[in-house]
This record gives C-alpha cells, structure tokens and sequence, in this order.
C-alpha cells in the first residue's frame, strides 16, 4: 500500500501539469490571435473615426452660420447621403469575403479583378441612386419634412453628387486594402485628409463665408482625395502582386458577383438603417420634441461605440475569410472566439461608463433640464444596446468573412421588421410606453438576432466552410488568373 502512494501523487501531478500546460497554450494562443486581431481593428477603428468625423466637423461649422444651413446639412446627410452610404458600404462588403478569402488562398492577382469588378457594379449602382439626390425634395416632402429644408436640403444633394461616385470608388479600395492587414496606409490617408478638411472647413464655411456651398466642396474633395491616395498608392507599390493593371477579367462572372453584392447590401442595411428608424417612430409620438431630442443625443453616442464595432467588424471578417482561404479551419473558428470576448469586454466597459456618467453626459450635448432628465432615464436602454452593439457587429463580420449575407439578410429582416419593429410599435403606442417601450421593442429584435447568429455560429462546419472557400475562389476566377 504505502508503495501505491507516490504512484497516485505521480499521476494526480502529471494530470495537473497537463492542465497547466493546456490553460498556458489557450492563455498564449489567445495572445497571439489579439495581436493579429488589434493590428487590423486599432486601426480599422480610427479610419472609421476619422471618415465619420468628416461630416461631423463639418456639421459643426454649418451649425455656426444659421438654422436653415444646419437643418438642410443634417437632413441631406443623414437621409440621402446616409441612404447611399449604406448601400454603397453594403455592396462593397461583398470584397470583404472574396478578396479575404482570395488572399487566404494565395490568389494575389485576384484580389485586383475582384475590386475592378465590384467598381462597375457599385458605379453602375451610383447611377440608380442618383434619381434619389435629383428629387430628393419631393421625395424628403414625403418624408414629412418642410418645404423650406425639402428645398434646400434638396440644393445641396445636387452639390453632393460627386461624393456619391467617391463613395463607389472608396470601398472597393478599402475592402481590397483590408484583405492584405494594409490598414494602416487607410488610416494615414485618412488622418491627413482629415486635418486639411478641417482647415479648409473653417476656411471656405467660416472665413470667406461660403456656408452650404463650401460644405460641399470640402466634402466632395476630402472623399475624393482619399480615393486618390488610396488609389496612387495601389498603382505605385503595385500591393504586393495584388494590382497587376486593368483587365477585362473585371466583365466576367458578374452575375454571382452581383449576387452576393446585392446580399452584402441588404444584411448591412437593413443594419444600418433599424435604430435609424427609433428617432422617427419616437417623432410620432404626443409631444415628441423632448424625446425625439434625448433619443438622438443617445444615438449620437452609440454613433460613436459603433466606430469601435465597425473596426472589430472589418478586423473578424478578414481574419475569417483569410483563414478560410487558406483552409485553416481551427484558425478561423479560433478568431470568432477571441475577438468575441475582445468585444464584449470592450462593451461592458463602455456599458458602466455610461450608466456611472447617465447624470452628467447629458448636459454634454444639451443645456435643456427636461432633455437631460429624459436623456437620464433612458440611459439604461442605452447600456443595453451598446453591450449588444459589440458583439452583434462581430457576428455579422464573422458572417461576411464566411459569405453567409444571404441568411444573414433573412434572419435581420425576420429579427429587425417582423418582430422586433412591430413590438416597439405595440409597446409604445398601443401599450402607451412611449419612446422607452418603442426602443424596448427594439432591443428585443436585436437580441433576437444575435441569438441565433450566435447559435448559427456555434453549429457552423468550418471544415465545410474553408472547402466551399476555395470553391467559391476557383468559381470566380481564382483558377483563370492563375493560368494568365
């Protein structure tokens, strides 16, 4: 017996060194897959404050001219602007599972057509939304706006215009940009762009007192000098083989690009636009001045958390579609892990920040008492919304690095307008909730939806997944260009 005891100390202390040496290989894992992942995020996520500031500074130098001004810039850049910004941004993501995963694939030169391809798709997307900045006043008027912003909301769309085609050059770029980790020439461009606007904002609006007029020639430039940056630096370094010239390649296989494009643009939309429409069901209610007031300055800071989702979104969605591409299944799924649990303990900090500060933020962005008690008391649905706003975002990456837009797209339009829409509607006017049962509604459909991404996620053959990667790679053209 006594000769059995060190036999059963050996074996419980090898038992307990294999653990220890499986939590130091997870602990060192997850280390090394956060620095791939803060290396495409940290600056994903300035680029996009960065652009996002663009018409943010501008707006705050329209607001020191007059009201009219003020009111036609918002309206003309959150709905029409913001309508093309969505669609332009949907149709581009389509790059975000190709390229990523044509890159994964080592499939350089692809990366290139696939860009070309989606610039004639989105440039002939430009010119179908162009209708909506011609008669955007008839259309604003429809909206329930007054003739006197319709008109010179309207104005100003015209001007705007160039922006629009900006818009259709620039995410190509982006996304193809993105699936090589090149974040950082993004975020220098747009740093540098973003100085000089500032400049030259309060220069053209404020100095030679040109209001509207300047707005639209600093945005216009600002936006098309990012493309041409961008641009100069793909043709000069050539991306590492991944630019080799115009091709006619980028004609071909339009169909399913257009496809996926068109999927792409749905998921994010439907998105992008969902919160946007709680500030114009909270202005159909009684008395919706001091709502409609608190509800935009809480959304104005989820705007803002959203840039850091936006970052984890492009950094999971290229790490997946590279990954996938390169058929390292295990790598793939190991990413969705660790940028999880990366964001939602970025949304739990940004979560208690906002409910310690829901007293004192108010008063931030309004001088109102009856705003900023109302802003107060909706803090915590704010909460709320930005702990599911970092995880939601990821989920929808992972589902763009993966090429799931089309079930994605179905799952928003169940989750977001079938339910979630219809039960703000029932909690805040039938059950006379207000603007706390309307966003409560609301917050169900997301967290209806992410649920099941959530679960669609974990049930998810990867293995499956990277040989549909490469199928999907030889399918549209991987194979072609190889052979050239």
């Amino acid at each position: 017996m006594p000769m059995d005891t060190p036999l059963l100390e050996n074996s419980g202390n090898s038992v307990n060194g294999e653990e220890e040496k499986a939590v130091q290989w997870a602990v060192k894992s997850f280390g090394v897959e956060s620095k791939k992942l803060w290396r495409l995020a940290g600056p994903a996520i300035l680029t996009s404050l960065c652009q996002y500031s663009l018409g943010a500074l501008t707006q705050t130098f329209i607001g020191q001219i007059d009201d009219l001004a003020l009111a036609a810039f918002s309206v003309e850049n959150s709905v029409i602007a913001g309508l093309a910004f969505g669609v332009m941004l949907g149709m581009g993501s389509a790059l975000e599972t190709l390229c990523g995963q044509a890159y994964g694939a080592g499939q350089m030169r692809m990366l290139g057509v696939y860009m070309q391809r989606s610039w004639v798709i989105l440039f002939t997307t430009a010119l179908l939304m162009l209708p909506f900045y011609v008669w955007s006043p008839p259309i604003l008027k429809l909206f329930g706006e007054t003739s006197q912003i319709s008109n010179a909301a309207g104005k100003f769309a015209l001007w705007m215009i160039p922006q629009l085609f900006a818009y259709a050059m620039n995410f190509p770029i982006q996304k193809f940009l993105q699936a090589q980790g090149k974040v950082l020439v993004m975020l220098w461009v747009s740093v540098g762009v973003l100085v000089l606007h500032t400049i030259f904002s309060w220069f053209l609006i404020l100095k030679l007192g040109w209001g509207l007029s300047g707005a639209a020639i600093t945005l216009n430039t600002s936006w098309w000098l990012i493309v041409i940056a961008q641009l100069l630096y793909i043709f000069i370094t050539k991306s590492d083989g991944a630019w080799s010239g115009f091709t006619w390649l980028a004609f071909m296989d339009l169909f399913g690009f257009v496809k996926l494009s068109l999927a792409s643009a749905v998921m994010l939309c439907l998105e992008f636009w969902y919160l946007m429409i709680l500030v114009v069901m909270t202005g159909r209610l009684e008395n919706p001045l001091i709502p409609v007031d608190a509800i935009s300055i809480c959304m104005n800071i989820n705007g803002w958390d959203a840039m850091i989702a936006i970052g984890f979104n492009a950094a999971i969605s290229v790490r997946v579609s590279n990954e996938l591409g390169a058929g390292d299944f295990k790598a793939a799924r190991f990413s969705v892990w660790v940028v999880s649990i990366t964001s939602v303990a970025i949304g739990v900090v940004v979560m208690i920040v906002v409910l310690s500060t829901r007293d004192f933020f108010p008063y931030l962005f309004t001088s109102s008492t009856a705003v900023a008690n109302e802003t107060t008391r909706l803090a915590a649905l704010l909460g709320v919304t930005v702990i599911l706003n970092s995880l939601q975002p990821v989920l929808s990456g992972v589902a763009v690095g993966a090429g799931w837009q089309s079930l994605v797209a179905y799952i928003n339009i169940g989750c977001y307008y079938v339910f979630g829409l219809p039960a703000g509607i029932i909690l805040g006017f039938l059950l006379h909730f207000g603007v706390e049962g309307i966003w409560s509604g609301m917050i169900a459909g997301i967290v209806l939806q992410t649920a099941i991404l959530i679960i669609v996620t974990s049930i998810t053959n990867w293995k499956k997944e990277a040989e549909e990667a490469e199928s999907r790679v030889r399918k549209w053209g991987g194979s072609i260009a190889q052979d050239q």
